[in-house]
């Protein structure tokens, strides 16, 4: 196939652009400023400059390919009322939708997140089949943008459109310039990171995880959610293991309440007065505290199986952070 992917730059869209030419395939990617090539070297493609922002220049630039996948659905960063994180979310996948239909893509991928599934009452692992049946119940900004953007999904797909959603659990890897979940390696590693809050997680490699998403692509059906799995675990033995791999002091636990509170109080004051960033994000707050445990057999159904385990995968990290002395 000729595969097209949005956001090739950043961790999830270079795994998964080099996935695409280890199982054979033609690689286009878009790209919004040419400097982000640069990022890319390693990789043999075809660049086309588009923007989600952009109805026209992407409808252009997956002219002729068989797949698509977006790994560069919208990411709240800055703190902002999340009605407008969602209003901006949903622009940007409505424009995304109708470049895919209007270029007659046959194979659509979304790269969702696994906070836009509903915790089990039974405290099993989701196997991604859960739904919301209303709007979550909470004010954080992260939580309704993915819960927004993979209803919306499932609707194209309701529709007709050939869209199925690949969902990486919490990812860790080569490539994450943001840093995004890696600021967890980089705040450990570099003594920032005191306090954290506790939750259950599922982790995985994101070389896993870029594989996983051209399989989903490959081989997903319309509709369907398919759950890219590594290691269930939670935010003690992770961070813990971050700790130990870097040869730094394991940070200390925070009651979720205060960590709530204090970023509330900054985001209020950021949105009011300007100044300095928030130390304490809302994104990283449900990062933490939001996640759950993962079932593996939607990614089964596709032929995915993690290879990397949580120690090698922060190694990897870790790795590759320090190389850009970015901790």
């Amino acid at each position: 196939m000729r595969i097209a992917i949005i956001g090739a730059s950043g961790m999830l869209g270079h795994h998964a652009a080099a996935a695409a030419l280890a199982a054979g395939h033609e690689l286009r990617i878009t790209y919004r400023r040419e400097a982000a090539l640069a990022k890319l070297q390693d990789l043999r493609y075809e660049a086309v400059q588009a923007d989600l922002d952009d109805r026209d220049s992407l409808t252009r630039a997956l002219q002729g390919v068989d797949g698509v996948i977006n790994a560069a659905a919208y990411y709240p960063t800055l703190p902002r009322r999340w009605q407008d994180d969602v209003a901006d979310a949903r622009r940007q996948m409505e424009n995304f939708f109708a470049a895919a239909e209007a270029a007659k893509v046959g194979r659509i991928l979304y790269v969702g997140g696994a906070i836009a599934l509903p915790k089990r009452r039974d405290g099993l692992p989701a196997d991604g089949s859960g739904r919301y049946q209303s709007p979550p119940l909470t004010s954080n900004g992260y939580v309704q943008v993915k819960w927004a953007m993979d209803e919306m999904s499932l609707q194209k797909a309701a529709e007709g459109l050939p869209v199925s959603i690949g969902i990486p659990s919490m990812t860790f890897g080569e490539y994450d310039w943001g840093p995004s979940t890696g600021q967890f390696v980089t705040g450990i590693a570099s003594g920032k990171l005191p306090r954290y809050v506790q939750g259950r997680r599922n982790v995985v490699y994101a070389g896993d995880a870029g594989r996983g998403l051209v399989l989903a692509l490959e081989r997903g059906l319309p509709g369907k959610r398919y759950l890219l799995t590594g290691q269930n675990t939670d935010m003690d033995q992770l961070t813990a293991t971050i700790a130990r791999v870097s040869g730094m002091p394991a940070p200390r636990p925070a009651p979720l309440l205060v960590a709530s509170s204090i970023g509330k109080l900054q985001n209020w004051r950021y949105r009011a007065f300007g100044g300095k960033l928030p130390t304490i994000s809302e994104t990283a707050i449900a990062v933490m505290s939001a996640g759950q445990h993962l079932d593996d057999s939607s990614g089964k159904l596709i032929g995915y199986t993690p290879s990397v385990g949580l120690d090698e995968m922060i190694e990897r990290a870790l790795k590759w952070f320090r190389a850009q002395k970015m901790c």
